[in-house]
């Protein structure tokens, strides 16, 4: 983690290798292994709870994580993840959870979109196997493997205590990214996680395809502006009436 960190402050290779005494291809691998999943996808510790870590997550702890979750994500993240989660609690409160139990909150609030099986949508006859045939398809054809594969979309989330206007991403392996809003998000929430994932594309060199549901971007001129700017970045709206569950 220490090596990531030195790397995002502008460090070379050599140099974080140097200050984290670790191999220059350790840390490659551990700068790839962000650019392309985040902090989750970088191992930073060993398996097991550690001493001191928190077994129930009391009241204090779940507002600490509903607060988090309203604010900006970390720079160059799309969303808050369950491993910059139990980063950010640890630093900024002295509080330990693992990223299960994070998770398993998240399941418990209803916060946990599940992704799609996009894959298996081409052979399926009903609507939403022909939408995904006619308008992801050609466009994976034409990029190849050369792209970062995306999902997401935004919803409403039925909460008792809270208004909750959710953004997520899923990415590779379907690690989820969100963020929460107290009303629905406009043009520049979802420019900003637009602009994360544009990010990655450009550390990884690769185009991104980014399939979202549940927002009609043509409505807005700033994101359509956005939009035809973009030469790494194709982005494929699922229509309300295509079958795909939000």
């Amino acid at each position: 983690m220490q090596a990531v960190k030195l790397r995002l402050d502008g460090a070379t290779v050599a140099l974080a290798s140097q200050q984290a005494g670790l191999s220059a291809p350790t840390v490659s691998a551990a700068w790839k292994a962000f650019c392309e999943g985040g902090w989750a996808a970088v191992p930073v510790r060993a398996r097991g709870r550690s001493k001191g870590q928190a077994n129930v997550l009391d009241a204090t702890i779940q507002q600490q994580l509903w607060e988090v979750l309203y604010t900006a994500p970390p720079e160059g993240q799309p969303g808050w993840n369950s491993a910059d989660l139990a980063i950010f609690l640890k630093r900024e409160h002295g509080v330990e959870l693992t990223r299960r139990a994070i998770e398993h909150w998240w399941e418990r609030e209803r916060l946990k979109h599940e992704p799609w099986s996009l894959n298996t949508w081409a052979k399926q006859r009903s609507q939403r196997g022909r939408w995904y045939r006619q308008s992801v398809v050609p466009i994976l054809a034409k990029l190849g493997q050369a792209e970062l594969r995306w999902q997401g979309g935004v919803r409403r989330v039925a909460h008792t205590h809270r208004p909750v206007y959710q953004i997520y991403l899923h990415g590779a392996r379907g690690r989820l990214w969100m963020r929460c809003f107290n009303r629905p998000p406009v043009a520049d929430d979802y420019l900003a996680a637009m602009q994360a994932l544009i990010s990655k594309s450009q550390e990884n060199k690769k185009p991104v395809v980014l399939v979202f549901h549940g927002a009609w971007f043509s409505a807005s001129p700033e994101v359509t502006a956005w939009l035809t700017q973009q030469t790494m970045f194709w982005l494929v709206q699922v229509p309300a009436d295509s079958g795909v569950a939000s």
